[in-house]
């Protein structure tokens, strides 16, 4: 090629980069040019919500795309294509999928649980035969699985009596996420189990409390808050007298 007055045309190298909300590769070639960016009417999101709704969709799709694959390689007897698909699920449930808007993936704080639903209760007693269980890759694992099964009860039985103590279960494991715990997500949690739940006091305060007083969360107010809320609200004696010590210890 000549470097001289003629101009210098121009080609695209081969390159890869990974999609994160899909799992999958985007390659352009010297025989493709990136996407044009559109004049005039495309608007960039004045806010993340669009952004963030849309990526929690494509994920959605990602995987009930792969898990229809699978069923199909099943239902015709290919196992290896359907071990592929299996495989591919595996990697994107271990993948760290970071929630950027806790308004828009955690229900709200209304949601009331009416009504004993056993579909509801075959999901928790499932849920809870993977969780805390294994260790290594088995237990990251086996925790994925009881998070998505805890989500569906959520997502499809809002008015179980079980939303409380299922609150409570997320809230344990993402307070103890691999590869890096979810804090604000788990206080949230601890939080929504609180207000959902309608059986006796827990440690749901307590634990959100404490969670808030980490420096990587940074909300002493919530914090004292809670507090105040279990001096008032909980019947556990070593509950009220460490709530009270450590509003003291706050001030």
């Amino acid at each position: 090629m000549s470097l001289g007055g003629t101009a210098v045309s121009k080609r695209w190298l081969l390159f890869a980069a990974i999609l994160t909300a899909a799992g999958g590769w985007v390659v352009f070639t010297s025989a493709q040019t990136p996407p044009a960016t559109p004049k005039g009417g495309g608007k960039s999101p004045t806010s993340d919500i669009e952004l963030v709704e849309k990526l929690n969709a494509t994920r959605k799709q990602y995987q009930t795309t792969l898990e229809q694959l699978r069923q199909h390689y099943l239902n015709t007897g290919d196992v290896e294509r359907s071990k592929w698909a299996e495989d591919e699920l595996k990697q994107y449930h271990r993948l760290m999928k970071y929630h950027y808007r806790l308004d828009i993936v955690v229900p709200v704080p209304t949601l009331q649980a009416k009504q004993n639903i056993p579909e509801a209760n075959d999901l928790f007693r499932e849920a809870m035969k993977y969780k805390d269980k294994g260790s290594g890759t088995d237990y990251l694992d086996n925790q994925r699985r009881a998070e998505i099964l805890f989500q569906r009860l959520l997502d499809k039985y809002p008015e179980s009596d079980k939303i409380g103590e299922t609150a409570y279960q997320l809230g344990d494991i993402y307070e103890k996420y691999k590869p890096t715990p979810q804090y604000q997500h788990a206080a949230l949690y601890f939080e929504r189990s609180v207000q959902w739940n309608r059986v006796g006091s827990t440690d749901a305060r307590m634990r959100a409390a404490k969670i808030y007083e980490k420096k990587d969360v940074g909300d002493r107010e919530k914090a004292k808050a809670l507090y105040k809320e279990i001096l008032t609200h909980d019947t556990d004696n070593a509950r009220i007298a460490e709530a009270r010590k450590r509003l003291e210890e706050l001030r």
